[in-house]
Formats: C-alpha cells, sequence, structure tokens
C-alpha cells in the first residue's frame, strides 16, 4: 500500500484528493491489474473501459484526472480517443500503455495530444511514478523515447500552423519567468528538472505554465513547445 504520495498537498500542508485515474484496454484482466495496481497505490479508478466509444462516453461522465489509455481498441483507435477526450477536456492528461514501441505509434499518440507514452514491459513501480509524473503535466516516455519526441517537436514547429503571436499588439505578453520557464519546456526538460533549474517549486512550475497556455490559448504541451520552437526560445 502506497504512504499516500499520490495526492498533491495543499496549502494548508494536509494531503489533497487522490488523482483520479481511469484504465482504457481492452483485456479484461490486464485491465484489472493495473486497475488494482493503480487503487492499491492510493489513487481513485473513477472508471475502466473496453473500447473506444466506451471510453469517450465514460471520461465525459466521470472527468478524470488521468486517462491511462491502450492504443489498439475495438469501436474506436486509442489516438482518436485521445484526440475526443483532450477536445472535451484540455486538463485531462493521456498516459498511453501500449505494447507497441514502435516511433510511428508514440508520434502519432503524441501528435494526438498524449503527455506520455508507456510499453506494457514497464515494471508496476513505473507505471506508478509515470502516472503521478503524468499528473503533475510532466512528460514521461519509456527510455528511449523522448529524444524522439522532441525531435518530433521540431519537425512539427517547422511546418506552418496557425498560433497566437505574442508580439502582436494586443496580443497576450508573457512575463519574464513565464518566457523562462516556456524556454525550458522547449529543451525538452521536464517540469522537475526545470523547477530545480530555477530554484523554484514543482507547483510553481506548473502554475506558469498553465497561465501561458491560457494566455496563448494552447492546450497542452505539444502546442506549447511547437509555439516555443517556432520562436526560436530552444535556441537560447
Amino acid at each position: 500500500m502506497s504512504t499516500g504520495g499520490e495526492g498533491t498537498n495543499g496549502t494548508d500542508g494536509t494531503a489533497a484528493e487522490p488523482v483520479r485515474v481511469m484504465v482504457v484496454d481492452d483485456h479484461p484482466m490486464w485491465r484489472d491489474a493495473v486497475s488494482r495496481d493503480l487503487d492499491e497505490a492510493g489513487f481513485d479508478v473513477v472508471a475502466t473501459a473496453g473500447d473506444g466509444e466506451q471510453a469517450v462516453r465514460r471520461a465525459r461522465a466521470v472527468a478524470p484526472q488521468v486517462m491511462v489509455l491502450d492504443l489498439n481498441l475495438p469501436a474506436k483507435p486509442g489516438v482518436q480517443v485521445c484526440r475526443e477526450v483532450i477536445a472535451h477536456d484540455p486538463s485531462l492528461r493521456v498516459l498511453v500503455l501500449s505494447a507497441s514501441g514502435e516511433h510511428a505509434d508514440v508520434l502519432e499518440a503524441v501528435k494526438s495530444g498524449a503527455t506520455g507514452y508507456l510499453v506494457k514491459s514497464a515494471s508496476t513501480a513505473e507505471l506508478l511514478d509515470a502516472v503521478r509524473r503524468t499528473a503533475a503535466g510532466d512528460p514521461v516516455f519509456t527510455p528511449g523515447l523522448a529524444g524522439l519526441v522532441l525531435g518530433e517537436y521540431r519537425r512539427l514547429a517547422a511546418e506552418p500552423a496557425p498560433a497566437p503571436d505574442a508580439g502582436e499588439p494586443g496580443a497576450p505578453r508573457l512575463t519574464d519567468r513565464e518566457t523562462e520557464v516556456l524556454r525550458l519546456v522547449a529543451k525538452g526538460l521536464g517540469y522537475k528538472q526545470i523547477a530545480e533549474r530555477l530554484v523554484i517549486s514543482h507547483r510553481t512550475v506548473q502554475n506558469h505554465v498553465q497561465n501561458t497556455l491560457g494566455k496563448l490559448q494552447l492546450h497542452n504541451r505539444v502546442e506549447l513547445v511547437r509555439y516555443a520552437i517556432e520562436r526560436g526560445l530552444d535556441d537560447d
């Protein structure tokens, strides 16, 4: 059993509510095992689903904070589920848990809005840590895939795409600290690494990122990194 590290601490030092997680996988035994591991570790498993249509419907009903999502689903593929649930609730974070480590699958998941990607060969401890970090907004990838994803961010940034320009008159302007955090996000650093680099708290980094997303009218880390790279912030 966990000692309760899965909920974040409130400002008064008390434990916050446990992270609400939904598990989506078409294999009942795997789905039940993952749900049980999460539950025993202190997460609140609010729903499960065995196909894509069911996943979208239940996610809208229960509003999880993190969805642990398989890609190979009947009725609707996982990447489409990812797109739809994030479009409905941009604050939802998706951790793909797949048997596939193929680069094409990883990149498609990232482009659909997934925060992280873990292969099913990961240990229970790795899964629990990945869900914790995903809930905190950190990008989580099976070792060896993070560089691939950052390369894809850069490739996407080379393509024309509509994005708010903070330099236009009347456009929202970022504070110096928000710009500093954005620059480190663009370099591929996780929130914990950024916090250590800037000597601020993990929560403060999260707040800066959320404020920046709101100001720029972006929805997730993929769009944020793309925005930063387009403006050369990763080269500073």
